[in-house]
């Protein structure tokens, strides 16, 4: 028997999965905390002990691991226009499975330059001008960080008329990559370049700085940051089942996925602002369901008076939460209230990430400009993470996520299906699609349809 192991090394828990490689079976599941800030081999082997229990001691042909642990891979973006290359350069950092803690626009200034420094990302996305075009503001910028004491990679990727000069003032002053333009032109977003050296420096240099190199010892390698190795396997359940959108609710952020064209629905509609890239992630770093729960009460408050939820009733469950994170509802009346914590994600996380439709009047009549996706038609609505997978409701859950009457400029699914990721497996198809591609697609078998 052909087996492999996968870990997710996460900021709270590290998740295990034994697979076999021939039948694509799921054989054991496990958790145990991460222990990254001390030795992350403790809470891995806690992982294998109890994967051990349910299969026995084994020898694996594969042992991957992806990992969001130690704040994930965080970045940030410099660009010129911010609607433009600024946007463009997050589009990437995000799309490579990055948490984009800041972006900046135009000349980056000492209160800037400052603040970066104290935020100290794993990687500054340089960006700025299309081919051809502005360099100025990239040289100037580029000579502004080659002052300062970065410890993190400088990647550039903007005007490649600027390309070399930069090379020359970084030399000897920072670590960098030169990658080609996020955005060459107006109507070319061109990201895919960029999330392959994101992914490299990450491997490189990431993997050691956050203490994840001791995991080597036990797995062939750390392949990827998980929403990276997420965003693969919502691509590869794609090709099953047709354009989707995937909605990932955590304890500290809800990452929402969608693999559509995301083209106007409706005629007489014009697209405005960047091109969209098919497969797009976005990250709400203040929608989670325990370390940021506090802004989720904040922001859903007719949700909970509407079902008659006493604000009283909330607060003391959400500091019983924030106290121990770990801990579950016990009652129906606490299983209410995290039901509906989690509803206030998805559809707060949704509607950002959403396309918008914008009503104009022309000499000609009334017609629509279109920002963003339109995802009105896309037939199928994807939960994973542990809110979801582990509540009484995932479909009612979940349907928060879709479209609204009373807000129709906000371009949601209107008659998705929905389906669970009830093993918490994408993350593991995600990366065995990188070493055997017949098998993850057997293990999208796991991804089950509950409506």
């Amino acid at each position: 028997m052909a087996l492999g192991l996968f870990l997710d090394i996460g900021s709270t828990y590290t998740k295990g999965r034994v697979v076999d490689l021939k039948t694509g079976q799921l054989l054991a599941s496990a958790k145990a905390y991460t222990t990254v800030e001390t030795d992350v081999t403790i809470g891995i082997n806690d992982c294998l002990l109890e994967l051990s229990r349910q299969v026995g001691k084994q020898e694996y042909k594969l042992k991957l691991a992806s990992s969001s642990a130690a704040g994930g891979l965080r970045m940030a973006a410099v660009g010129l226009v911010k609607d433009l290359t600024t946007e463009a350069a997050k589009k990437a950092a995000l799309t490579a499975g990055a948490r984009v803690e800041k972006t900046y626009s135009y000349e980056l200034t000492p209160e800037d330059l400052d603040e970066l420094l104290a935020l100290n990302p794993d990687i500054i996305l340089l960006a700025g001008g299309t081919d051809g075009g502005n360099k100025k503001y990239i040289v100037e910028n580029a000579k502004k960080l080659s002052r300062l004491k970065l410890k993190g990679t400088v990647l550039v990727a903007g005007n490649r008329s600027a390309a070399r000069e930069i090379a020359e003032i970084f030399a000897g002053k920072v670590d960098f990559k030169i990658a080609p333009n996020v955005l060459p032109d107006l109507n070319n977003l061109n990201i895919e370049p960029v999330q392959k050296i994101i992914r490299e420096i990450f491997l490189e240099k990431i993997v050691e700085a956050k203490g994840l190199k001791k995991a080597e010892q036990i797995v062939d390698k750390v392949m990827m940051p998980t929403p990276l190795a997420v965003l693969k396997g919502a691509e590869i359940l794609a090709k099953k089942l047709g354009e989707l959108i995937l909605v990932d609710v955590g304890g500290a952020t809800t990452d929402v996925y969608s693999v559509a064209s995301g083209t106007p629905t409706l005629s007489g509609v014009s697209l405005k602002g960047l091109p969209e890239p098919y497969v797009k992630r976005t990250v709400e770093g203040d929608l989670g369901l325990r370390r940021t729960v506090k802004n989720v009460v904040e922001y859903g408050e007719k949700e909970f008076l509407a079902l008659g939820i006493s604000m009283e009733e909330v607060n003391s469950y959400v500091a019983k939460i924030s106290q121990i994170p770990t801990y579950l509802p016990k009652t129906s009346g606490e299983w209410e209230i995290e039901i509906a914590l989690a509803r206030i994600c998805v559809k707060t996380a949704m509607n950002r990430h959403a396309g918008r439709l914008e009503e104009v009047w022309t000499p000609s009549g009334k017609s629509y400009i279109q920002y963003g996706k339109d995802l009105t038609a896309v037939p199928v609505l994807v939960g994973t993470g542990g809110p979801l997978v582990y509540t009484r409701e995932p479909a009612g859950i979940l349907a928060a996520g879709t479209y609204e009457e009373s807000i129709p400029s906000i371009l949601k699914p209107k008659n998705p299906r929905f389906y669970l990721d009830t093993s918490y497996l994408l993350f593991a198809i995600g990366l065995l699609a990188e070493e055997d591609m017949d098998t993850s697609i057997k293990l999208l078998d796991f991804i089950e349809e509950i409506s």
